[in-house]
């Protein structure tokens, strides 16, 4: 690695706008809430643990409420434990219920949804989370949840502000995951299971203060959920840039791609990066791809197999994010080839490693990239191997995007200017009460 890019790694993130803004803070007492929360189980606990430590960092007073599997909680941070049924782990789900779980209106529900097909943790957390702060909400000054968005924070929201972030509606992921079935009945399971994504909706449309991830988690909420644009302020999510920057005493490795996706699915677009794969990998014999989650038994796993590529790629979970670092650190190219994204970490954490960047332009991907990376049509195969071999083929534009995406990163993802911008929301929120 040259020295331009290894002097960004030790520097400190920064001021882009609202860090430089003048902003009367109070400190308040702040409730986190978030239905599952531990940082591996998606992004939603990383987004959770990191907020908690923006905003104790700002002098907030910060308590976590958090369904099963639970955080890591940061040091004076406090959490509040709302035990769940846990019916994924049930040999017998049907069998599950007991007595007990008759006089709880939360159990009563997720038992219910659960063995009719629908997707029940949100609602059920909500419900429990409303019946604790029935006793405990003189305790704080506003509740900010993190895309729970059910109907019982609604009315919460008559006793304590709430704020509440949003991400993605997940009413995109229904409409992937519905056109990705054939039969009839298939296609009414899916409905099914994705029918809290209505209750997000009726929820989204009564709650007045949201702070969006990036513009297209503001535009998207509005198209789909019906939400007013000027209900959400836009503040991009922060990184951790003392894990992710550039390393000098790392040497990229030539022919390697790296990628992170959660599930094979369709919005997480990997049936298109491997279609870009094969056609690399067929010019390129030393091609190799390694993957940061499960490569199930889906389409992308059935593309290699047929290309008899199965052995040119690896992936890994449940690794830290000190290991996510390092591939970035260690890849030639970092692909982010999500058919939408209400942010993408991967993108921001990529290039602050020096990554050079190749993403889709799906949801905030172009947000998140800007000028720093490579931008193609999202679900384009053929776009998307173009630019990949640009990348590995031309090393003075691969070092222009590995130094501009550092640069980039350092400069413009901050969870204290994030957490600023929750700080803001909040006294809006307190001053309407």
């Amino acid at each position: 690695m040259d020295q331009a890019l290894a002097d960004i790694a030790p520097d400190i993130p920064a001021s882009g706008s609202p860090e430089s803004e003048t902003l009367a803070l109070h400190p308040r007492r702040v409730l986190l809430t978030g239905y599952r929360s531990h940082p591996h189980v998606g992004g939603q606990g990383v987004y959770l643990r990191e907020l908690a430590i923006g905003l104790r960092d700002l002098g907030h007073q910060v308590t976590i409420a958090s369904g099963p599997p639970y955080p890591d909680v940061p040091e004076g941070v406090e959490l509040i434990e709302f035990p769940a049924l846990n019916l994924f782990e049930e040999k017998n789900a049907f069998l599950a219920l007991r007595p007990k779980h008759l006089l709880s209106k939360a159990d009563r529900s997720e038992w219910l949804a659960h063995n009719t097909g629908a997707f029940g943790e949100l609602l059920a957390f909500s419900y429990r989370l409303q019946t604790w702060l029935r006793q405990h909400a003189s305790r704080f000054d506003v509740v900010h949840d993190n895309q729970t968005l059910m109907p019982p924070f609604i009315d919460i929201s008559r006793d304590v502000p709430v704020v509440a972030t949003i991400h993605h509606p997940v009413a995109i992921d229904r409409g992937f995951a519905v056109d990705g079935v054939a039969k009839w009945w298939e296609k009414a399971l899916t409905r099914r299971w994705y029918g809290f994504t209505d209750l997000q909706a009726k929820t989204v449309r009564a709650l007045p203060y949201m702070l969006a991830v990036s513009e297209a988690a503001r535009d998207s909420h509005a198209a789909h959920y019906g939400m007013q644009p000027a209900q959400a302020s836009v503040s991009f999510n922060g990184i951790d840039h003392a894990v992710f920057c550039p390393d000098s005493e790392t040497p990229r490795q030539p022919d390697l791609i790296a990628a992170t996706a959660s599930a094979d699915v369709p919005i997480k677009g990997l049936d298109v990066l491997m279609r870009a794969f094969v056609s690399l990998a067929a010019q390129n014999p030393a091609l190799k791809l390694e993957m940061i989650g499960q490569l199930s038994d889906g389409r992308a796993k059935q593309i290699l197999s047929e290309a008899g590529l199965l052995d040119r790629v690896s992936s890994r979970s449940g690794v830290t994010r000190e290991d996510i670092a390092d591939l970035y650190r260690r890849a030639s190219v970092v692909v982010c080839p999500a058919r939408f994204e209400g942010f993408g970490f991967p993108a921001a954490e990529a290039m602050a490693c020096g990554a050079p960047v190749v993403a889709s332009d799906g949801g905030a991907l172009p947000e998140v990239v800007g000028d720093a990376g490579s931008i193609v049509p999202a679900g384009d195969a053929t776009a998307l191997e173009i630019a990949i071999r640009a990348v590995l083929n031309q090393p003075d534009m691969a070092r222009e995007m590995s130094l501009a995406g550092a640069q980039r990163a350092r400069n413009v993802f901050s969870w204290r200017h994030h957490a600023l911008a929750a700080s803001a929301l909040y006294e809006k929120a307190i001053a309407a009460c």
